[in-house]
């Protein structure tokens, strides 16, 4: 088909920071999501499912292509899906929940677990319950991600918000787009 776009983009960060919900807010078709019950003592006080494997979700593009939306597990015993989910992806956004004992450190930790990915593919960074403590704030993720070297925009959404999460894909669109 001359002009059908397929596109993949792969949401990623810690546990509870909105992965699932926010392709399940921004989906057109009903996701795929692989919740279950908590193992871990650390996952089962922040919520009471956790995605094992990933999530999916469809979304239409212009000119007739889809966007493809894929969620990695949060827990770290499963980091390995990032390296098998970003084939083929051509960006990444990083969901840090901004609750978390030290959500700069798992910025960091996240844009490591993808640093070869993010060689030749932008990210964004989205900041979730930011509306519960803004400390740290959007200035201080850009002065971590400064002292990195890397120049990924940092926004702060709700991922329940359908605008918020088309602000990500839109903002990573455009990096694409244009650079």
């Amino acid at each position: 088909m001359t002009g059908f776009i397929q596109t993949k983009i792969v949401f990623t960060g810690c546990v509870g920071a909105g992965k699932t919900t926010a392709i399940t807010t921004i989906s057109e078709k009903a996701p795929v999501s692989t919740e279950v019950k908590p193992s871990e003592a650390s996952v089962i006080k922040r919520k009471a499912t956790t995605t094992v494997a990933m999530d999916y979700g469809e979304l239409s593009l212009e000119g007739g292509g889809v966007l493809y939306l894929y969620g990695t597990p949060g827990q770290r015993r499963f980091d390995f899906m990032s390296d098998i989910l970003t084939k083929g992806a051509l960006g990444l956004i990083v969901l840090i929940d901004n609750t978390h004992e030290n959500p700069l450190d798992e910025m960091d930790y996240y844009l490591n677990l993808n640093y070869r990915f993010l060689l030749k593919n932008p990210a964004v960074i989205g900041i979730t319950h930011y509306d519960e403590t803004m400390q740290p704030s959007v200035d201080d993720y850009y002065s971590a991600l400064a002292e990195r070297g890397d120049p990924w925009p940092v926004i702060h959404v709700d991922a329940r918000s359908l605008e918020d999460v088309r602000l990500l894909l839109n903002t990573l669109l455009a990096i694409l787009e244009y650079g």
